[in-house]
C-alpha cells in the first residue's frame, strides 16, 4: 500500500499558481487603445478651434466695416460742412446782390441833391428808394413786428424803460417804439425795443 504524500511548501503554492492570472498588456497593446474620452477631447478641442477662427474673421469682419462705416462719416461730415460754408457765402453774396441796386439807387439820389432846388423832389426819391428796399426784403422774408398798442412780450420786446400810462387800458402795453423789432421768416432776428406803460 501506498502511503499519501505529505504536502510539502512546495505544493502549497501550487494551486495559487494554477489560479487564473489576470492578462497582463503589454506596453503597446495599452498605448494603441485610446483611453475613455480622449476622443471626446480631441474632438471638441478641434471645434474650439474652429469656433475661435470663426470668431477671429467675425471679429476681422466687424472691424472692416467699422471702418469704412467711420471713414464713410468723416467723408460726410467733411462735405456738409464744405457745404455749410458755401450755403452761408451764398446766402451773403445773395443779399449783396439785393442791395447792390438800392446803392446805386443812393448814389444817384445823392448826386441829384447837389443840384437840386425842390426839397419835395428830394424828399419824394428819398421815399421811392425806401419803398423799393423795403419791398425788397419783405419778399425775402423780412417782416416788422407790429408792437405800438401790443401787450407786451418777453419774447418780442426789449423794455428799456417803464413809462406812466396815457390811459388805464395802456397799463402793460407798449406805449412807445424806440427801435422796430423785425423776423425774418418767423424767425426774431431783432427784438423791438420799447417803453412799457405802468
Amino acid at each position: 500500500m501506498d502511503q499519501p504524500k505529505e504536502k510539502t511548501p512546495e505544493d502549497a503554492v501550487k494551486p495559487e499558481e494554477t489560479r487564473e492570472q489576470p492578462e497582463q498588456k503589454t506596453e503597446t497593446e495599452g498605448q494603441n487603445k485610446a483611453k475613455p474620452g480622449e476622443g471626446e477631447e480631441k474632438k471638441t478641442e478641434a471645434d474650439g478651434q474652429k469656433q475661435i477662427a470663426e470668431l477671429e474673421s467675425k471679429v476681422r469682419e466687424l472691424n472692416d466695416k467699422y471702418l469704412r462705416l467711420y471713414s464713410e462719416f468723416e467723408n460726410y461730415r467733411k462735405r456738409t460742412a464744405k457745404e455749410r460754408i458755401e450755403l452761408i457765402r451764398a446766402a451773403g453774396e445773395d443779399v449783396f446782390r439785393m442791395v447792390l441796386p438800392l446803392i446805386d439807387d443812393m448814389e444817384r439820389a445823392i448826386r441829384a441833391n447837389e443840384s437840386a432846388s425842390d426839397l419835395n423832389a428830394v424828399k419824394e426819391g428819398f421815399q421811392l428808394i425806401y419803398n423799393k428796399l423795403k419791398t425788397t426784403f419783405t419778399s425775402r422774408g423780412l417782416e416788422e413786428m407790429k408792437t405800438l398798442g401790443e401787450d407786451f412780450n418777453p419774447d418780442l420786446h426789449e423794455a428799456i424803460t417803464n413809462a406812466p400810462a396815457p390811459e388805464e387800458a395802456m397799463k402793460g402795453k407798449v406805449i412807445e417804439v424806440v427801435e422796430k423789432g423785425y423776423m425774418l421768416n418767423g424767425k426774431v432776428i431783432r427784438f423791438a425795443k420799447v417803453i412799457v406803460g405802468s
